[in-house]
């Protein structure tokens, strides 16, 4: 669907619907859908031939992490193109740091991340930008636990069984 300069899909996941959107300049979210995370889809499914080439890099980026968490190490991020991390503010350098410090089948707790950031206080904070993150899959908030080993709220409590689910995918190729 094409709203101006702004694209937006709908993909089958694993996890549910997933919807993209995002304009030349790179992604702007991911949301995933809750009520269809029941329906498990083997692949996305989608036409990326109709999107702009950073979306359909998303797109791929995407089948690849769902069909192996470990082949995206490899691959190059999707642009992200949302104004949260387009600044410089304690929230884009949480989900930066979480984007690039955090990979494929290791988890970091809410206070780890705080430290990471240099703000070993802020453990509260940065479940705020948990919780806000435009992006999720990408800048990998499902991998951000508490520091107990519990795997903490997930999309406010309704995707925890997602959460679990993710976190299982990246273990198990680990």
């Amino acid at each position: 669907m094409v709203k101006g300069r702004k694209h937006q899909i709908n993909l089958n996941s694993p996890v549910g619907e997933l919807q993209v959107s995002g304009c030349e300049k790179g992604v702007h979210t991911i949301t995933i859908t809750v009520e269809t995370a029941e329906r498990c889809c083997s692949d996305l499914s989608c036409h990326p031939a109709e999107l702009k080439p950073e979306l359909q890099h998303c797109v791929k980026w995407l089948q690849s992490y769902f069909r192996s968490a470990e082949s995206v190490s490899s691959l190059r991020l999707p642009v992200l193109h949302h104004q949260l991390l387009q600044e410089d503010s304690f929230t884009a350098c949480v989900l930066r740091t979480l984007q690039t410090r955090v990979p494929v089948g290791q988890t970091v707790s809410y206070k780890q991340l705080a430290e990471m950031v240099g703000n070993p206080k802020a453990i509260r904070a940065v479940g705020g930008v948990m919780r806000r993150n435009p992006v999720p899959l990408i800048v990998p908030c499902h991998r951000v636990v508490c520091s107990s080993g519990a795997s903490g709220r997930y999309m406010g409590g309704r995707g925890d069984h997602i959460k679990q689910w993710l976190l299982f995918h990246e273990r198990q190729e680990h």
